[in-house]
């Protein structure tokens, strides 16, 4: 496996931010020249996430694994991302630590955020091409509404599926199958 380097502004910043004792149930990202800290998620967010997470796991293929909450790291464009979702290589447990390399997530995940919607919205629809994850589903409670993002290049996604809540999302390989959205709900408005 290629050694992971860390430039030094980004080892700078991801030092102070694991230095940070956040309150229970906070989560720490770095984005550029940010820290941004985020609260945990509300009951509904899980419940979506957990309508998702069943079906990407009866679709997953031999060699990946599901991770909730896991640092993906991309030290070469200063960003370390903390999705909801993503699937990462078994093989990544070897690396050990807190992170693994962005790129070797297969996708990511994100229920949209009630409290800080534009991160998942607008940074991390920035951030995650640039760190080269393929494919990037994005499930917003709070109009009903998905996106999925691929094709990266160029640092940005040059490919969007868009529906609504009972849509069939059609995520393509590596996963290869039709996501149910019929049982995700909003958020009370």
């Amino acid at each position: 496996m290629a050694e992971f380097r860390i430039p030094e502004r980004h080892a700078q910043l991801l030092e102070f931010a694991q230095s940070l004792t956040p309150p229970s149930g906070w989560k720490v990202e770095i984005s550029g020249d940010e820290i941004i800290m985020m609260a945990g998620p509300s009951v509904i967010h899980q419940r979506n996430l957990l309508v998702v997470r069943e079906q990407f796991d009866a679709h997953r293929p031999a060699g990946l694994m599901p991770s909730e909450n896991t640092d993906l790291a991309s030290p070469s464009v200063g960003k370390l991302r903390n999705p909801d979702l993503t699937y990462i290589p078994l093989s990544a447990v070897e690396l050990g630590g807190n992170e693994v390399p962005a790129e070797l997530a297969a996708i990511t995940v994100e229920i949209v955020s009630a409290s800080n919607p534009e991160n998942d919205l607008v940074g991390k629809v920035r951030d995650y091409p640039l760190m080269h994850i393929p494919l990037y589903l994005l499930i917003d409670p709070r109009d009903g509404r998905i996106t999925l993002f691929s094709d990266p290049s160029d640092g940005s996604y040059h490919r969007q599926w868009t529906g609504k809540f009972g849509d069939t999302v059609p995520v393509p390989e590596p996963f290869g199958f039709g996501l149910d959205t019929a049982g995700l709900i909003r958020y009370p408005a």
